[in-house]
């Protein structure tokens, strides 16, 4: 019984660690296809997307499974847990990748507004961050996970440059606005993907260590003004 549970956990960790690579491809080839300009690229996205919502429930009906028949203590309850909750990151990643590919084709019927420079860099960080953070659940690596959080400050710089660079675009010429809007949703598209992988690594390290970092204790009212 308790062979056939280990096996389970295995399977389990398998079908997630298949979703992360299909979200990873996602987001690469919507990239792909707004630096290039290839429309075809898009609806490799789209199709993705229908395996990552089939992989959505299939990961959530093995878990409650597996909570239901074996009843797991301490680290594999855990384990299960963040499973469940990485599973809802990932698919969401995947929905932020298909709005990505979604205003692709919007600006495609337009000719380009600027170069692209900033938004491919903030989707490189985008996928380091969401690599490293199945890295870090696979090797049940704290470390990997904490160092991985402290990237989304760059998504985030990088996306407040990018909506003041535009912004200026849209003032000087109001006939830029449909497409520079369209790139402030993408970039904005891309620091969701790095809060998404965020909360991974928040799973990861409460799963190894059972500590929930999601909101850091304030000291009270009093000791702040000491």
């Amino acid at each position: 019984m308790e062979r056939l549970f280990d096996k389970e956990l295995t399977a389990l960790k398998e079908r997630l660690l298949r979703m992360g690579s299909l979200a990873q491809n996602m987001i690469r080839v919507a990239i792909k296809g707004l630096v290039e300009r290839d429309e075809s690229l898009l609806e490799e996205v789209f199709k993705n997307e229908e395996e990552v919502n089939q992989l959505h429930i299939e990961i959530d009906d093995r878990s409650m499974k597996l909570l239901a028949l074996h009843q797991p203590m301490a680290i594999d309850l855990r384990f299960i847990a963040a499973t469940i909750k990485i599973n809802s990151e990932l698919e969401r990643i995947a929905d932020q990748a298909v709005n990505v590919s979604q205003n692709t084709q919007v600006l495609l019927k337009y000719p380009q507004l600027k170069p692209l420079i900033d938004i491919p860099r903030m989707a490189e960080i985008a996928q380091k961050m969401l690599n490293d953070s199945l890295e870090a659940f696979i090797n049940k690596d704290p470390d990997l996970a904490q160092a991985t959080l402290a990237e989304d400050d760059k998504l985030d710089d990088l996306k407040d440059q990018i909506f003041r660079e535009l912004l200026t675009y849209m003032m000087a010429d109001p006939g830029t606005i449909q497409r520079a809007l369209c790139l402030i949703l993408i970039s904005r598209n891309l620091e969701r993907m790095g809060d998404h992988a965020t909360n991974v690594c928040e799973d990861v390290i409460y799963m190894v260590q059972g500590r929930d970092i999601r909101h850091p204790q304030k000291p009270p009212a009093s000791s702040r003004f000491h």
